[in-house]
């Protein structure tokens, strides 16, 4: 790490104090390092809440073996969520910025003088990276499931029970309870028990699959699967076990697993119909948080064909955020251009109050079945891989009725080496 900069207090992660700000800011309040567009500001406000100050104390990533400061972490999760770089010294800087501005605003509200003094002396106390988490925790419309202030780890506040007194009148949350403040005797995430995945604090600060999965704002991809089955011998109803999978998305989503990476759409425009809705026509439509990039190792080492009597189909799986017909529009593509469209419709089912959406066993397409039955007659994998090159799947999502993009999924494709079977690697996909 840069032990340099750990003396430095107005570029260290999160021991800037309020008194020390005037350094990083114009009289204005503005940022030294520039505006923050939409995007950044949404990422940079989940990761306030995703991981709260701890001074200049590291945390332990164990898939990485790195030490990161707080303010490191942010910027990273910044550069995953949008694939936009932002320092250290800029977030530490627009930190900064958020506390002096939200110190100015809660001094405005305050009209009675023994109260103001009162919450002055423990903004005092606070620096700007408390005091903007404090914020940036209770404000719910950042993260769906964000915690309340009631639920803040003791790690935000030098003093529990001064911070806890004032916290009421600041934010209109109740007092930090004991037993939520015992549990966080020693400040944010020490390093000696660090050694393990990270983890939100207390309760989950937002679901696992959020930035991990295939989840835009209105709809998410919980699981996906193309497959054969060979039917079993010797029955009357014809069933089928003995299930080969060629590709799987499965709905085991856990906070060990990395957030997904960004990738330009225009790497990719190239492999899809750019004609009227094609790809780039729909992601400049937006929303743009709904459109992803899959890339299959796909497992074709299989006996099953088509000639045995063997059922080839795709299973999808969705949730939803309210009950409404979804169109799932499945385009298979050589060259870029599109060979044939499947079209489905389906209703929402409610589960445990939540809507979901089950395409399951859906047909597979003649084509496809006699493209991966050709595919497997090539000696070599390169020479498979060759051919995947330019074959692509471009999956589109929509509202039945208003033709809202919910989700868009492009899937690109190389044969398996792997003796574990089909993998997948998910990223999102953003403009530069």
């Amino acid at each position: 790490m840069e032990n340099s900069n750990v003396s430095n207090t107005s570029a260290s992660d999160d021991s800037d104090n309020g008194n020390n700000e005037t350094n990083s800011l114009d009289e204005l309040g503005n940022d030294a390092e520039g505006v923050w567009s939409a995007d950044i500001e949404q990422s940079f406000q989940e990761a306030l809440a995703i991981y709260p100050p701890c001074g200049r104390r590291k945390i332990i990533l164990s898939d990485e073996g790195k030490m990161y400061g707080r303010n490191e972490l942010i910027a990273r999760y910044i550069k995953l969520r949008t694939g936009k770089t932002r320092s250290r010294k800029q977030v530490s800087s627009h930190i900064q910025v958020l506390a002096r501005r939200k110190s100015k605003e809660i001094q405005s509200q305050l009209k009675d003088q023994t109260t103001k003094e009162k919450v002055l002396q423990s903004l005092s106390g606070m620096s700007s990276s408390q005091i903007v988490s404090a914020s940036a925790l209770h404000n719910k419309s950042v993260i769906g499931s964000a915690l309340p202030l009631s639920q803040l780890p003791h790690s935000l506040h030098r003093d529990g029970a001064a911070y806890s007194d004032y916290a009421a009148q600041l934010w209109n949350a109740g007092p930090i309870s004991q037993d939520i403040r015992a549990s966080y005797l020693s400040p944010c995430y020490p390093i000696d028990k660090a050694l393990g995945p990270l983890q939100p604090p207390v309760e989950a600060i937002a679901p696992p699959w959020q930035g991990r999965s295939i989840a835009g704002p209105k709809l998410r991809l919980v699981e996906f699967s193309a497959f054969v089955e060979q039917p079993q011998e010797g029955e009357m109803n014809l069933q089928y076990d003995n299930q080969h999978l060629f590709v799987h998305i499965g709905s085991t989503v856990t906070y060990a697993d990395p957030l997904l990476e960004s990738v330009d759409v225009g790497q990719i425009g190239d492999k899809f119909p750019n004609k009227k809705g094609g790809l780039n026509e729909l992601y400049e439509k937006g929303p743009q948080a709904a459109f992803f990039l899959v890339k299959f190792w796909a497992d074709i080492n299989t006996n099953m064909s088509s000639e045995c009597g063997c059922f080839y189909g795709i299973s999808s799986v969705y949730e939803g955020f309210g009950d409404v017909q979804i169109q799932c529009s499945t385009k298979v593509c050589s060259f870029g251009k599109q060979v044939v469209e499947k079209v489905e419709t389906e209703y929402a089912q409610l589960e445990n109050g939540r809507y979901m959406y089950r395409v399951e066993r859906s047909s597979m397409c003649e084509y496809l079945i006699n493209f991966i039955q050709k595919l497997k007659t090539l000696p070599e994998k390169y020479m498979m891989n060759s051919v995947l090159e330019n074959f692509t799947i471009l999956q589109v999502v929509s509202h039945r009725e208003t033709e809202e993009t919910l989700l868009c999924i492009a899937y690109v494709f190389e044969v398996s080496t792997s003796e574990h079977g089909a993998q997948h690697t998910i990223y999102r996909l953003v403009k530069e």
